[in-house]
């Protein structure tokens, strides 16, 4: 038997950032592309822009910076912001695991 939690972040009742996001944004990182990180997570394209959008309108905060495609290749980093921000939210995520793991072990064993 074993316990799972889940951490999400909400701005005025509107989720932010969850699991999937992260995914999102480690794959845009891993990828360089927008694109190719949406295939990789199983949502399309709109999708994942439409989740950057959102994350960074209600974050208040640039997480991707984008370059058009063209002759040389568009593609997509991931900025000092979301960097950090990423860093912290996988602290967070940590930090609850492991404290939930603890209270779930004193509970049921």
């Amino acid at each position: 038997m074993e316990i799972k939690s889940k951490l999400w972040i909400e701005v005025n009742g509107e989720p932010v950032f969850g699991r999937g996001r992260r995914f999102l944004l480690h794959a845009i990182d891993t990828y360089g592309s927008i694109n190719q990180a949406a295939k990789e997570i199983n949502i399309s394209y709109r999708k994942a822009w439409s989740y950057i959008k959102a994350m960074e309108e209600r974050l208040g905060i640039k997480l991707v910076k984008r370059q058009a495609g063209g002759r040389n290749g568009g593609g997509a980093v991931l900025t000092e912001d979301a960097r950090e921000f990423l860093k912290k939210y996988e602290q967070m995520e940590e930090g609850i695991r492991e404290t939930v793991d603890e209270k779930f072990k004193k509970i049921f064993y």
